[in-house]
């Protein structure tokens, strides 16, 4: 139970450790689950992308290593920022990823949370990762858009792709996902055949912007399925093989064009897919979460096709900033846990790198 019986708010210390942020965000929480409210009092995130670049993804030792050297130091960053200076006084849960992503790298996040529920004796909540992108928009305190039920959320980043129906919230199911590659997986890799650098999902964006998207026609992959599946692995390899062809002939071409048809052939997949569900559910508010709905491209034209298919839907993004990777959605997300006193013993959490939600 929380520490304070018939408070009208929870302070809740986030951890974040999925893959390569080490994140840590202290949150003050109020109302309840029709009208949840958040005060970011601080989101701190350590970036290990420079780290990785060289190897052109995520090494998940290297990862485990680095969060474990950095927990510490973003906790005390986290704290002093948030002007906590009795943490086992000031807060009143803790909330912690527990799944999915890298198991080496959710685990440091685990047994940190584990020595600071023990040393402070906290109440602790294990959150999927998912659902922390999923409730990214109640963080937009400067936009605040009303989440009416019920609601899909399109989550895509670089390990998942997936379109989930929610009746309310913690009322979650999957109802379409990717069959093989993650779009923001297929991002990385097409700018990998592209010779750009780790993480390749901005700069293809970036050189998108100034190229033609109809130079070339690439497939949009299970697009007609009856479904709600996605798939990335044939346009990926699409894009191998007219870049092969293009070199071996000796056709010019430049890599903005290519950025920008793949770009859309992406874009053009998620937003039918996510169109035809909001029509088969009768959906109220769509949600878009994860690291590939900072995308510029895929935000406008999807608020052009939800405006276009019903005016009456609202659609509910997250901040550029919580996009990414972060622990102020993680304790989101734990608070609306914390309100149905769904805590775990701590002694008793497990990483689950397949977590479903």
């Amino acid at each position: 139970m929380s520490k304070i019986k018939g408070a009208k708010f929870k302070t809740i210390l986030g951890i974040e450790t999925s893959c390569d942020e080490t994140s840590i965000a202290v949150l003050t929480c109020s109302g309840g689950l029709a009208k949840p409210h958040f005060k970011i009092k601080s989101n701190v995130i350590s970036s290990q992308v420079k780290l990785h670049a060289p190897y052109g993804g995520v090494v998940p030792n290297l990862a485990k290593r680095e969060h474990i050297k950095n927990l510490p130091i973003i906790l005390q960053r986290a704290i002093r920022k948030a002007g906590v200076t009795r943490p086992e006084k000031e807060i009143d849960a803790l909330a912690v990823t527990v799944g999915p992503g890298l198991e080496p790298a959710l685990w440091t996040g685990i047994n940190f949370a584990q020595k600071l529920a023990q040393d402070w004796q906290l109440p602790v909540v294990a959150v999927n990762h998912m659902e922390g992108h999923l409730v990214t928009p109640l963080l937009n305190n400067k936009q605040k858009v009303k989440i009416d039920f019920p609601v899909i959320a399109l989550l895509v980043s670089g390990g998942h792709t997936s379109l989930v129906f929610a009746k309310n919230w913690l009322s979650y199911k999957t109802i379409g996902e990717t069959v093989d590659d993650a779009a923001g997986e297929a991002f990385d890799k097409v700018a990998r055949m592209m010779h750009l650098s780790y993480p390749g999902g901005p700069l293809i964006s970036k050189l998108a912007r100034t190229g033609n998207c109809y130079t070339f026609a690439f497939p949009r992959p299970m697009i007609h399925s009856s479904d709600f599946n996605f798939s990335f692995s044939g346009l990926k390899t699409a894009v191998l093989y007219t870049l092969r062809d293009l070199k071996e002939k000796n056709i010019p071409y430049t890599n903005n064009d290519i950025a920008a048809s793949f770009e859309e052939a992406v874009a053009d997949v998620l937003i039918l897919k996510t169109i035809r569900a909001l029509r088969e559910y009768k959906i109220k508010t769509l949600i878009v979460g994860g690291g590939v709905s900072a995308n510029r491209r895929l935000r406008i034209r999807m608020r052009r096709a939800v405006d276009f298919f019903n005016h009456s839907v609202t659609l509910a993004l997250p901040p550029a900033r919580f996009t990414g990777d972060n622990a102020a959605m993680i304790a989101a997300a734990a608070y609306l846990h914390a309100l149905k006193k769904d805590y775990r013993d701590w002694r008793k959490l497990k990483a689950h790198a397949t977590l479903k939600l």
